[in-house]
């Protein structure tokens, strides 16, 4: 089943997106900047998101491998 039609998979998709540009973003500041467009700025937008709200994105994380791991 595609990640699109399965919310939880989709969910997992959009953290592993949100805390993997965070962390590129730390080594490789000049590629995520705001004024890129198309792929770029969603990339950036997505580290924004990291870095702001990671508390919620940290905490995102946890209920999801724990939703993983030991309810399905």
């Amino acid at each position: 089943m595609s990640a699109l039609f399965n919310l939880q998979s989709l969910l997992t998709v959009v953290l592993l997106v949100i805390c993997t540009c965070a962390y590129l973003k730390s080594f490789f500041p000049k590629v995520f900047d705001k004024s890129r467009t198309g792929i770029l700025k969603t990339c950036w937008k997505c580290a924004r998101i990291g870095e702001r709200k990671s508390p919620w994105v940290a905490a995102a994380c946890s209920m999801m491998a724990f939703t993983i791991l030991f309810l399905k």
